[in-house]
């Protein structure tokens, strides 16, 4: 597969969160505010390319030469854990203003499916190296893409008279199915 292809079919095209519904928690709870969803994204663009490239290193290096490919998920889950507890730290000491804004949602990236997905889908597509490599940065960077679009429509929104049935998650998950249909008609472009 084309390495350019991938990532944009991986990035827009199949967007994790507009195709698969994956990441909905952080998409609805960090996207009131750009900083957060910048910090949150580039978060996740972290855990998600060093726990798949890690984890497809784990799994063509240790697992399948001992035969243990029935491993893989707890392996994975192992790894996913370990990184984000890094970026916890990290971020804590760094950035006690982003800790702060991304609350919950910074450890719940150690159960978002999207991260797991994505080491796992590398493995199912039996993606080479290089090619686990593209896909680690195309979907959480399209991940990140989402959130910074979403923020910065939910931020204008506020600004807005939206009738009170609407205000809130109601118009919040009406603009996400928008993206979905606009994002989906870029289907034909690879």
């Amino acid at each position: 597969m084309n390495l350019f292809t991938l990532f944009i079919s991986a990035m827009l095209i199949n967007n994790i969160i507009l195709t698969k519904f994956l990441g909905m928690c952080p998409f609805m709870g960090v996207s009131t505010h750009l900083d957060s969803a910048m910090g949150m994204g580039l978060a996740v663009i972290f855990v998600i390319f060093c726990a798949s490239v890690l984890s497809w290193c784990l799994y063509y290096g240790i697992l399948v030469p001992l035969k243990m490919e029935y491993m893989e998920l707890i392996c994975f889950i192992l790894l996913i854990a370990a990184f984000v507890q890094l970026v916890e730290m990290f971020i804590k000491k760094s950035n006690p203003k982003l800790y702060k804004q991304l609350g919950i949602y910074l450890p719940l990236i150690t159960t978002n499916c999207t991260v797991l997905y994505v080491a796992m889908d590398n493995i199912t597509q039996n993606y080479s190296l290089i090619e686990t490599m593209v896909n680690s940065i195309a979907v959480p960077a399209g991940f990140m893409l989402m959130l910074v679009i979403f923020a910065t429509i939910r931020t204008k929104l506020q600004a807005n008279d939206i009738p009170k049935p609407f205000q809130g998650n109601p118009i919040a998950f009406v603009i996400a199915g928008i993206m979905a249909i606009a994002f989906g008609s870029l289907a034909g472009l690879v």
